[in-house]
């Protein structure tokens, strides 16, 4: 079972840009909550608490329950705005979810045993991460707050394809039913290329 993380919001009247900017000043989040058979509702959340949550990876991929009260409505982050250079969150979307019907969401991507593989315990080899997260569909009773993919076995020169992760149970990876040329790369090893020591062209050209 999913877990569901508890996230406290307040309900709010006003709308607007300008209703915004009074939130902003005031030290506080504007939100909106959207989706399923409900109108959506404008909502609010204290600045402190949008950036510290907004620096939990469970934050983009749990489903949340957004409470007021007594009242809790059950949703996924679909959005968050940023300030271009300040570390404040400026707004954020939530959607309702159903526990009946599935849902799309990208997850991140945790790499173990990498260090201890066969590639990682090789000198010079490289080892590149293509992908750092992957959009799956499920209920959202099976949704992984991240996937992992175990690298103990990788070799120098081989690569991991989508197809090779091992998903939960319940969880697809929708890109894969799209054909084979979606089946992409998401982690490759291979050995560093190494340049010719500067003076080996310039001895060689030298000799008669």
């Amino acid at each position: 079972m999913a877990t569901a993380h508890q996230v406290p919001v307040e309900f709010r009247e006003d709308s607007g840009k300008g209703a915004s900017r009074r939130l902003r000043r005031s030290e506080m989040v504007p939100a909106i909550l959207y989706g399923g058979d409900l109108p959506p509702r404008s909502l609010q959340m204290t600045q402190k608490l949008a950036s510290l949550y907004s620096t939990k990876e469970w934050f983009y991929t749990s489903v949340l329950e957004l409470t007021v009260g007594d009242d809790v409505q059950r949703a996924v982050l679909r959005d968050i705005q940023r300030h271009p250079y300040k570390k404040r969150v400026m707004h954020l979307d939530f959607q309702r979810i159903s526990d009946t019907e599935t849902l799309r969401l990208r997850v991140p991507l945790h790499f173990l045993n990498q260090s201890t593989s066969p590639a990682g315990k090789t000198g010079g080899c490289v080892i590149l991460h293509e992908l750092n997260d992957v959009e799956i569909e499920c209920l959202p009773k099976d949704l992984p707050e991240y996937i992992e993919v175990d690298l103990a076995k990788l070799e120098v020169g081989s690569v991991v394809h989508l197809s090779e992760i091992v998903l939960p149970a319940g969880v697809i990876i929708p890109e894969l039913n799209l054909g084979k040329e979606h089946d992409v790369s998401v982690v490759s090893a291979k050995m560093a290329a190494v340049e010719k020591e500067e003076g080996e062209e310039g001895e060689d050209e030298g000799e008669d």
